[in-house]
C-alpha cells in the first residue's frame, strides 16, 4: 500500500512523535498519533474485532480497532463503492455477533451471503490478511436459517397478511401519492371496523371493488374523504401489482418475526439470511417488506433500555431503495422507528454506497460508521465525497485523499465507545471473514432449507375464509347480488328480510375469532402503529 492512502492531515504529523511504550511482543512503539487513536478503541468489555489501524501507509497490528458489543443497538452505516468489500464487512460483523450469542438478520440482495453457514477457505489472500492484522483465522461456519419472500427463491417463505402490513407500507409498494395513501388508510379502517379481514391481495381488491360498485356506493359515501375516482386508482394499482406476481408475498401462515431472535443449541446466535436476489427487479417491494419486519419486531419486543448485548442486529442492504420516492410520512415513520427500536435491543445497520443515500434525519441516528472507499470520477462524485467527509468527526487524516485511496477490505471507522462517545476516526485494515466468502452450493442450500424446523411451519400457503370469500358468497348470493347495508334501521342493520353484508360478516365465526385475537369487542377498529401495521398478539 502506498503512503498516499493514509496521508495524515497537513500539520498533524509535523512534530516528532512522543516516546511511547512498546507494543505487544516487543513490537516497535506506535507513533504518537496512532497511539492516541488506538487508545480510543481500548475497550474493557465485550467487543467485536474489526481489524488493525493503518497509519502513514503502514498496518499497525498492535493497534486493534474494535466495536463495543453493547453499542450495536445504536445502529450503524456500512458504506462504500461497489467492489470495496462492504459485503464482506457485513459478513465479518455477523460472524462475531453470532459467536457472542447475538442473532443476526441479513438481507441478501445479491445472493452471496449464504456462505456464512459454511467454513471458509484459507487461500493466500486470507492467510496474508490474517497475518497483517494479527488474526487467528479458523475456518468456521455459523448456524443459519434461509428465507425467501413469499417462497420466491430458495428459503423458508416469509409472508405477511395485508392487515398486518398496513396501508402506509402498502402505499409505498403501490407507488401511491399522499392523497391516495390517505384514502387507502380509510379503506383499511372500513375493513377493520366491519370485520372484513384482509389476508391477501384478493381480499383488499374485493373490498375496494365492492366500495366502487353500485351495491357498495352507499358504504363508500360513509367513508369521509374517499372519492370514487381515488378508489378506482387504488383498485387499478392493486390489479397491476398483483399481475407482477407479487400475490405470494401476502397471505398465511404469516411469519412470526420472533423466529429471528433464536440462538442455536451451542449458544451462538442464529444468522437469518433473507434471499432477495429473485426479486431484485422489485426493489420497492423488498425494501418495504423489510420495514414491515422491523415494525413487527418493534410492536412485540419489550423495552430493555441499555443492555449488555443487543437482542438482534438487522442489516438492510441496498438501503437507498428504502428511501427512493418515499413520502414525508413514510420517512418520518422510518426515523421514529429507528429512534425508538434501540430501546427494544435491536440494532439496524444501513448498507449502501454513500451516506447521502440515507436521509439526514436517519443518518443522525447512526452511531457506528464503517466507510469503505469512494470514487470521485465526476463532479457529482466529488460533491458526494465532500459531503461524506463532513459527516465524520474531526480527524488527523486527510479524509478526502484517504477515502479515494483505500484498498479493498479497508475502511474508515468511527464507532461509539462504551460511554457512548464517538471514537477517533481510524483507517482500518479489516479482518477476513472465517466463513465462506460466496454462496454455498445450491444442493446444500436446498437441504438446509428443507431440514429446517421452520419449513414445516411456513412452507405450505393457507387460503382460509376472509374478506374475499365473505363478499363473494354473501350468504349464498353472487358478487353482483351483494347489497350494502342500508335502510331505516341504520347502516349496520339489515333491511327487513334481507341480511346486510356487515351483519353477515360480524355474525360469522371468522369475525368473532378475529375480534378475540386483537383483544377488541366486535366492530372496534384494529389498533395500528406508526406504519399503519396491525399489532399482533402471539
Amino acid at each position: 500500500m502506498s503512503d498516499r492512502k493514509t496521508t495524515p492531515r497537513a500539520g498533524s504529523a509535523a512534530a516528532p512523535p512522543s516516546p511511547a511504550p512498546e507494543g505487544r511482543g516487543g513490537a516497535a512503539a506506535l507513533p504518537r498519533e496512532a497511539l492516541e487513536i488506538a487508545a480510543g478503541y481500548a475497550f474493557t468489555g465485550p467487543a467485536l474485532d474489526l481489524g488493525a489501524l493503518i497509519w502513514d501507509g503502514r498496518c499497525l497490528p498492535d493497534a486493534q480497532i474494535r466495536l463495543p458489543l453493547p453499542m450495536l443497538n445504536r445502529h450503524g452505516l456500512v458504506a462504500g463503492a461497489t467492489g470495496t468489500g462492504r459485503t464482506r464487512t457485513l459478513q465479518l460483523i455477523a460472524e462475531q455477533l453470532s459467536a457472542q450469542g447475538v442473532p443476526v438478520f441479513l438481507a441478501d440482495v445479491k445472493g452471496d451471503l449464504s456462505g456464512v453457514s459454511a467454513p471458509g477457505v484459507q487461500g493466500d489472500k486470507v492467510r496474508s490478511r490474517a497475518a497483517e492484522v494479527h488474526q487467528r483465522w479458523t475456518a468456521t461456519g455459523f448456524p443459519a436459517e434461509f428465507h425467501a419472500l413469499g417462497g420466491i427463491g430458495r428459503g423458508v417463505p416469509v409472508r405477511a397478511t395485508v392487515t398486518s402490513f398496513g396501508p402506509v407500507l402498502l402505499s409505498k409498494v403501490l407507488r401511491l401519492d399522499r392523497t391516495q395513501e390517505q384514502s387507502l388508510g380509510l379503506i383499511f379502517r372500513y375493513a377493520d371496523t366491519k370485520g372484513l379481514e384482509l389476508v391477501d391481495l384478493k381480499d383488499l381488491r374485493a373490498v375496494v371493488a365492492f366500495l366502487t360498485s353500485d351495491e357498495g356506493r352507499t358504504e363508500l359515501e360513509s367513508i369521509g374523504g374517499l372519492s370514487t375516482a381515488t378508489a378506482g386508482v387504488i383498485l387499478r394499482s392493486l390489479t397491476a401489482f398483483e399481475a407482477q406476481g407479487t400475490a405470494g408475498f401476502f397471505g398465511e401462515p404469516e411469519f412470526d418475526t420472533g423466529e429471528f431472535l433464536r440462538t442455536a443449541p451451542d449458544g451462538r446466535g442464529v444468522v437469518s439470511v433473507l434471499e432477495l436476489s429473485a426479486v431484485q427487479d422489485r426493489p420497492q417491494l423488498f425494501s418495504t417488506f423489510l420495514m414491515w419486519l422491523l415494525a413487527d419486531l418493534f410492536h412485540d419486543l419489550p423495552e430493555v433500555g441499555d443492555a449488555d448485548r443487543p437482542k438482534l442486529v438487522f442489516f438492510l442492504d441496498e438501503a437507498h431503495l428504502l428511501f427512493d420516492g418515499a413520502s414525508k410520512d413514510f420517512l418520518d415513520s422510518i426515523t421514529q422507528t429507528v429512534r425508538l427500536i434501540r430501546s427494544k435491543g435491536v440494532g439496524v445497520f444501513f448498507v449502501t454506497q454513500t451516506p447521502k443515500d440515507v436521509p439526514a434525519e436517519v443518518l443522525g441516528r447512526l452511531g457506528n460508521r464503517i466507510q469503505h472507499a469512494l470514487r470521485a470520477f465526476t463532479p457529482d462524485d466529488q460533491k458526494a465525497l465532500r459531503a461524506t467527509v463532513r459527516t465524520f468527526p474531526n480527524s488527523a487524516y486527510d479524509l478526502e485523499e484517504l477515502l479515494t485511496g483505500l484498498g479493498t477490505g479497508e475502511a474508515v471507522v468511527t464507532v461509539l465507545s462504551e460511554k457512548g462517545a464517538p471514537t477517533p476516526v481510524a483507517a482500518t485494515r479489516l479482518r477476513a471473514p472465517e466463513s465462506l466468502m460466496g454462496p454455498v452450493e445450491a444442493d446444500a442450500l436446498e437441504r438446509a432449507v428443507t431440514a429446517s424446523a421452520l419449513y414445516g411451519r411456513y412452507a405450505q400457503a393457507v387460503d382460509r375464509e376472509s374478506a374475499y370469500e365473505r363478499l363473494r358468497s354473501g350468504g349464498g348470493k353472487g358478487p353482483d347480488e351483494m347489497r350494502g347495508p342500508r335502510g331505516a334501521k341504520g347502516p349496520d342493520e339489515m333491511r327487513e328480510g334481507e341480511p346486510s353484508v356487515v351483519e353477515q360478516v360480524v355474525g360469522s365465526a371468522m369475525f368473532k375469532s378475529l375480534a378475540r385475537s386483537v383483544g377488541t369487542r366486535i366492530g372496534r377498529e384494529i389498533t395500528r402503529s406508526l406504519f399503519g401495521t396491525a399489532r399482533r398478539r402471539r
